[in-house]
């Protein structure tokens, strides 16, 4: 068994534990079912998600298995607006890019990113919130951009009748590291579509794209997934699984054809 799948597991076994913790909502399933939706929600979560991709390099040999566990944290800085903390932490396990390269298993760079929000949606209801993001040189060998990076990070969206539509966007910049790495240019788009049912059970389409302007390459994937939320030993969680395919990936390098997609959210709500 792999390392990652022993992470996994003991990853699993701490988030199972949290379920001991007494429930902490006070608002409705149904609200927090809404906000689970929303990535600048005045929502405390933890996300643990894990991705799989196979057919990576010049010979469509590689895989990979990606754990991203990613803390959001809301902080109100006054009556009128939060900001939403979003940090995510890549643990990688990849093997056979190359005839040559063999396996690679370790942390990742890591990208804290914050959201400058509203509390309240806009006259019209859009829900939009704009700042900062960074990428830190913190991953391990053959598993880091071994670059510094810094650039703008935003998202906009609107939910009605069950309905969540929206897109979150940035750029990253390359502002320090090795001489020796790739400049970082690269551009972010998430356009997303989802609909939760009055079970509280979402269905969700959308693209997580990424634009290479150094090389002028897409990495286009379209995931598909379906999420449950539920409470198990007053622990408000959701869980989610899917198939993800790429419509798109440099040549050589990126990830071909289907993928798929498991995640585990504990959620806090205020």
């Amino acid at each position: 068994m792999r390392t990652f799948r022993f992470a996994t597991l003991s990853l699993s076994a701490l988030m199972f534990g949290a379920f001991a913790l007494p429930a902490m909502a006070e608002e409705s399933e149904a609200e927090i079912a809404k906000k689970t939706q929303n990535p600048v929600a005045n929502l405390i979560s933890v996300p643990f998600k894990v991705d799989y991709d196979q057919n990576i390099g010049p010979f469509e040999q590689g895989d990979k298995y990606q754990l991203t566990i990613q803390p959001v944290i809301p902080i109100s800085i006054s009556e009128d607006w939060n900001v939403i903390s979003r940090t995510l932490v890549p643990i990688i396990d990849q093997k056979d890019f190359t005839p040559v390269s063999g396996s690679q298993k370790g942390f990742g760079d890591i990208t804290p990113q914050f959201y400058f929000s509203p509390k309240a949606p806009t006259a019209d209801g859009w829900i939009w919130g704009v700042g900062p993001q960074a990428l830190l040189r913190s991953g391990a060998n053959d598993l880091t951009a071994d670059k510094w990076g810094l650039g703008p990070t935003g998202v906009l969206l609107k939910q009605e009748h069950g309905w969540t539509y929206g897109i979150l966007a940035n750029h990253m910049w390359s502002v320090g590291g090795s001489s020796s790495a790739n400049d970082i240019n690269y551009t972010y788009l998430q356009p997303f579509l989802s609909f939760t049912t009055p079970r509280y059970t979402t269905y969700s389409i959308n693209s997580e794209s990424t634009y290479n302007n150094e090389t002028g390459k897409w990495s286009i994937p379209i995931n598909t997934t379906i999420t449950q939320m539920l409470k198990v030993g007053g622990q408000l969680i959701t869980l989610t699984g899917g198939l993800r395919y790429w419509l798109d990936s440099p040549d050589n390098a990126g990830p071909k054809g289907w993928g798929f997609r498991f995640q585990m959210t504990l959620l806090f709500p205020k």
